[in-house]
């Protein structure tokens, strides 16, 4: 990017912070009138303006896709441009629930630390200004071109944020004792549940930018296994909103069928994706056999040794996976040109 494009694109996301800020502030002027408000429980400020900055975020997303990529898919074949399209939406749901939750979060934090805090009207709509105005900010930067590790840095970033703000508002204090899945139980749990639905979204979203990405790299020969790619991620993204749509209270057999289908899928993609990949690289190479090595090694630490509960071995195994992805999409980064490469056919899997 040359230097007075740069600069060019940086005063727009200048002036794009400012709208965010002011539509913030009047909203929430608009929204919170009436007594003061705490910054949680019942009657705070917390929701409403989570609400808010979500809704400026998606807003902010979609106004500079529009600005900076329209036109973008005018050459390509209709598959092609539904695959963006569609990509496009999830992303601006997405945008909107990691501010939303980024928001409340914050709330439970700062509420712990300013006791008794509570704002008027006129506080409460700054406070929702300032937060349409980062989450605004950090979307409007994304449509200027996201790449597939912007995608995975915020799908690690929404499970971090959606998990801690679940955990703090979680039900059963002792749900570490068991597992993850008792952090959506209860009339709490809609926070883990909601961020495992997102982060599905965002799973597929990730594999639909790798096959994006592979396709720029291997060309159109490769079309039939970037679509398996592309098909696996879907999947793993799909089980893994089934787990929050239907929580263990629901239908335990339904819940533990999706959350191991997640983690088979999700072994399954990987593998599939780093065949595809020319090479493979050396550093994918030593990041597999070193997180396959790390992740056995958990699993026999919890059982048979029991020197940690399930939930343990779930946040080290998925953390490890995140870990890989991160690698793939880095390595992914380093091969892949950015200009977009238009598909020669007319359909996904025939000539």
């Amino acid at each position: 990017m040359d230097t007075s494009l740069g600069l060019r694109n940086e005063t727009r996301t200048v002036w794009a912070t400012a709208l965010c800020f002011a539509l913030g502030t009047i909203a929430g002027f608009v929204v919170l009138q009436g007594p003061p408000r705490p910054l949680t429980g019942p009657g705070s400020l917390s929701q409403p303006v989570a609400a808010i900055a979500g809704i400026v975020a998606s807003a902010a997303f979609v106004v500079s896709t529009l600005q900076h990529r329209r036109g973008e898919t005018d050459p390509m074949p209709p598959w092609q441009t539904t695959v963006s399209h569609v990509s496009a939406v999830a992303l601006t749901v997405a945008f909107a629930a990691v501010t939303a939750f980024g928001v409340l979060l914050g709330g439970v934090v700062f509420g712990a630390g300013l006791h008794d805090f509570t704002a008027p009207p006129l506080g409460g709509a700054l406070v929702a200004g300032v937060a349409a105005a980062i989450g605004g900010r950090f979307a409007y930067t994304a449509g200027v071109g996201i790449r597939t590790r912007d995608l995975a840095t915020l799908l690690f970033g929404f499970l971090t944020i959606g998990t801690l703000f679940a955990m703090a508002t979680a039900s059963d204090p002792l749900w570490w004792q068991q597992n993850f899945s008792q952090l959506g139980l209860g009339v709490r749990g809609w926070a883990f549940n909601g961020t495992l639905v997102v982060a599905g979204l965002l799973f597929a979203t990730v594999g639909a930018y790798i096959g994006r990405d592979l396709h720029r790299l291997r060309g159109d020969s490769a079309l039939r296994g970037i679509a398996a790619v592309v098909a696996l991620w879907g999947a793993t993204g799909a089980a893994l909103a089934v787990v929050g749509f239907v929580p263990i209270e629901r239908n335990r057999v339904v819940h533990w069928i999706a959350a191991i289908a997640t983690l088979v899928l999700f072994a399954v993609a990987a593998l599939v994706s780093t065949q595809i990949l020319p090479g493979p690289p050396r550093a994918l190479l030593i990041a597999t056999v070193g997180l396959g090595v790390l992740l056995v090694a958990a699993v026999l630490l919890h059982w048979p040794m029991g020197l940690y509960s399930s939930a343990g071995l779930e946040a080290i195994a998925v953390g490890l996976g995140l870990v890989w992805m991160t690698t793939f999409v880095r390595v992914l980064a380093v091969l892949v040109p950015d200009a977009p490469r238009v598909s020669g056919r007319s359909t996904l899997l025939r000539g």
